[in-house]
């Protein structure tokens, strides 16, 4: 089949890189001549494991092309996805749909055959009845269906996620278009991955109501660490223990310093506004944004104590910045709480990323980038664990204490213990929904 997908952040890019190696001619479109050029030159413009390699087999295979001419994509192609940003509005919570709507009036206006508008970004309920008023106005003689097709890629495992996944859903209203969406995942069909069919509302709810779930596991294992650290408990035994019911599961139970990311953030705020406007509150999801925001802030009290009560002249060493490893992704992560809270508290802040220093030296202006966790600790009064990279796990913790001023470490990941931080001489080790090793200063 033939597929055009409109935008190449991470949704568009890796949707239609996936989409090539199932066998599909793919065109990817962009705005940014830039991006487009950059493509072509075989560089990936974001950061997801095996990604580049992927893309650029496609493209050595003829399978996979790139260009900024809607026009061209659309010339002969069977579907076009619409996978462009919808970033919350300022002020109200809505998702800004504006990107989404031009592309449908672009479609109205280059498209002459019959052709399926499938939905890819994420869209609150009643977008796609939508996009097909907006087409149809645009050009009442097209022949068309449009298609609600919500992604669950979690960035870091995108492509074992799009290649395997726990199950793809399509909303349609045709059995016309439902046809086109079968040949579209036709390689997954055959390997009875689970395809769920539905209508336009249920497949844009189930995208909501899955990250707002989520977001929800994260945020009550955040609250029950915030008691365990006051009554003596250990939330990792705690999270052991009640993940291993069937009922639960143990995804998603890990504390830490709150979501962020490109999903949580902008679907929960998107799906608590969709309720008030229908008189629905979403108060459970209303409750999970306000206490993903005081967890944040939590953090920032934990490492205020461990600097003696201010960070005024003292050296912080923070180990990862993205909301989480593997990706380059800040938005909305914890670090963009914590790190100008300490800046602004006067401390002298030196980061450690694999991936973080291009998006985050205009985010966290201020601090000072170091290539290697050792260098960030030298002479620092406190070592801070924002995002848990593999190369972060295994360090050697006796090093860092003897090139530390005053050796404490704020573990908000949670992937050392006491034990370790006391054996390597650390004076106090604090982490997430345990008891620390001492209080600061002693």
């Amino acid at each position: 089949m033939r597929i055009a997908m409109i935008g190449t952040g991470y949704v568009g890019l890796v949707s239609g890189v996936c989409f090539s190696d199932f066998g599909h001619d793919v065109v990817c479109v962009d705005k940014d001549p830039n991006k487009i050029t950059r493509l072509e030159n075989g560089e990936v413009p974001i950061y997801e494991p095996g990604l580049d390699d992927l893309m650029n087999k496609n493209v050595e295979a003829g399978r996979l092309r790139f260009t900024g001419s809607l026009e061209k994509a659309l010339d002969g192609a069977d579907a076009v996805f619409i996978a462009v940003g919808t970033p919350t509005r300022r002020g109200d919570g809505h998702a800004d749909l504006s990107y989404v709507m031009a592309a449908a009036e672009e479609i109205a206006r280059l498209a002459s055959d019959y052709i399926v508008v499938v939905t890819k970004s994420t869209v609150p309920v009643g977008t796609n009845r939508k996009v097909r008023e907006t087409i149809a106005a645009a050009n009442p003689d097209l022949d068309f269906d449009v298609a609600s097709n919500p992604e669950f890629l979690r960035e870091g495992a995108a492509i074992d996620d799009f290649m395997r996944p726990d199950r793809v859903v399509v909303g349609v209203e045709s059995e016309r278009a439902g046809t086109v969406m079968s040949e579209v995942y036709r390689p997954l069909f055959l390997r009875d991955f689970p395809i769920v069919t539905t209508d336009l509302e249920s497949a844009e709810m189930i995208k909501y109501a899955a990250n707002a779930f989520l977001a929800a596991k994260i945020t009550f294992v955040n609250e029950i660490a915030a008691l365990c650290e006051r009554v003596g408990a250990d939330v990792k035994e705690v999270s052991k223990g009640i993940g291993l019911d069937g009922r639960i599961g143990n995804k998603f139970l890990h504390a830490g310093p709150g979501y962020g990311g490109s999903c949580f953030p902008k679907d929960t705020r998107a799906l608590a506004r969709t309720g008030q406007e229908f008189g629905v509150p979403m108060q459970i999801t209303e409750a999970v944004i306000k206490v993903n925001d005081e967890t944040k802030r939590r953090m920032v009290e934990k490492l205020v104590d461990l600097c003696d009560g201010s960070f005024n002249g003292k050296t912080v060493a923070v180990l990862g910045v993205t909301f989480k490893p593997n990706t380059d992704d800040m938005r909305d992560a914890p670090s963009l709480t914590v790190v100008p809270a300490m800046v602004g508290g006067g401390a002298k802040v030196r980061v450690v990323d694999p991936q973080g220093k291009r998006e985050g030296e205009h985010l966290l202006p201020g601090v000072t980038w170091c290539e290697d966790p050792y260098e960030a600790a030298e002479q620092a009064d406190l070592i801070v664990v924002l995002t848990e990279w593999n190369q972060f796990r295994a360090l050697d913790l006796g090093r860092l204490k003897d090139t530390m001023r005053t050796p404490r470490m704020a573990d908000l990941r949670n992937i050392y213990t006491a034990k370790d931080a006391e054996q390597a001489g650390f004076l106090a080790y604090d982490s997430v929904g345990r008891v620390p090793m001492s209080s600061s200063g002693s």
